[in-house]
């Protein structure tokens, strides 16, 4: 393998691995999210959980555009697998 390539690999993979954190992280905010609002419980605070999941995703999605393409897709791909992660969780725990 020749570094180029190595490179491209290492940063993939780097994106991936950040794309499923982010992913998980807005996803299992969303679904905590979701839970409060139905108890009605502090709209302020849920409406600052909801700025701060796009803030965190977002940021973390520019950081991984401004990386570079193969790890801005790579991250989008983990972003996705995050959330079926989280899903999967959901539909097990749902009566």
């Amino acid at each position: 393998m020749t570094d180029a390539v190595f490179r491209i690999a290492l940063e993939g993979l780097a994106g991936l691995a950040a794309g499923l954190a982010f992913g998980i992280l807005y996803f299992r905010g969303l679904w905590w999210q979701v839970r409060r609002f139905e108890a009605r419980r502090r709209p302020l605070v849920l409406i600052g959980v909801m700025i701060g999941r796009f803030a965190l995703l977002g940021g973390g999605l520019v950081l991984a555009a401004l990386a570079g393409a193969v790890p801005l897709l790579t991250a989008a791909l983990g972003v996705l697998g995050g959330r079926a992660l989280v899903m999967r969780r959901v539909r097990m725990a749902a009566p």
